[in-house]
């Protein structure tokens, strides 16, 4: 240890509580010429003194025996770092604010199915621009298929007049898998479609499951969606 350092770290605490060297040495009931010679170098107190010292000014044992700050220097190192992540995060808030206000907000409607074979969790998601779809937990519950499918494709569609728009697919050609477990994976999340809630007509969305066996077997279920009707 330094004592020298440690005599320069006792003078700078006491200055940075204005004390003088005999208030100091009244506060431990030594001298002011015993205080002068600590901050001098020329003699240290004794260890109790130190960590009495060390409880009184809120200073740890390590940072009086190197002579300095050690933790807030630490912190300091770390505040220029903190700072920037600060501006980042508020830039990207206000850049997320911007969008979202961007245009009106959003209103959700439940998406449903009319058939009554499947039940699924859906909804959508629009405001006077655009619409977002989003379909989960298809779950069929006619009777009961037990066949193993090599190919297997469910298909969102929607149906205006006499064409039929494919919006978005989920597709297994991997191995064998039955309908269950092949539903149990088809999540379709479509964003920025280009349709408003009220330009969707009844059962105009539909799901078109496309199941092909290695027997060349095809079965193929079509699945209308509701819509509760957009105000």
């Amino acid at each position: 240890m330094d004592q020298e350092k440690f005599g320069k770290f006792i003078k700078e605490i006491r200055k940075k509580n204005n004390l003088t060297q005999a208030e100091l040495a009244s506060k431990y009931n030594v001298t002011y010429q015993a205080v002068s010679k600590w901050e001098t170098g020329k003699n240290m107190p004794d260890m109790a003194l130190i960590k009495q010292i060390s409880k009184d000014f809120n200073v740890s044992l390590d940072e009086l025996f190197e002579g300095g700050y050690k933790r807030k220097e630490r912190k300091r190192k770390y505040l220029i770092p903190i700072f920037i992540f600060v501006i980042i995060m508020l830039i990207l808030v206000i850049t997320f604010i911007a969008v979202s206000t961007k245009d009106k907000d959003f209103e959700f409607k439940t998406l449903s199915s009319s058939c009554s074979n499947f039940k699924i969790s859906g909804t959508i998601s629009y405001n006077e621009k655009k619409s977002a779809i989003y379909i989960s937990n298809i779950e069929y519950c006619g009777s009961e298929d037990e066949e193993k499918y090599d190919k297997i494709e469910c298909t969102l569609y929607e149906s205006s007049g006499n064409m039929d728009k494919k919006i978005s697919s989920y597709k297994h050609d991997k191995g064998s898998i039955s309908l269950d477990d092949f539903l149990k994976k088809v999540t379709f999340t479509v964003d920025n479609y280009d349709r408003v809630c009220d330009a969707y007509s009844k059962d105009s969305l539909y799901l078109l499951i496309d199941a092909q066996s290695k027997e060349e077997n095809h079965t193929t279920y079509k699945v209308p969606l509701s819509i509760k009707s957009c105000d």
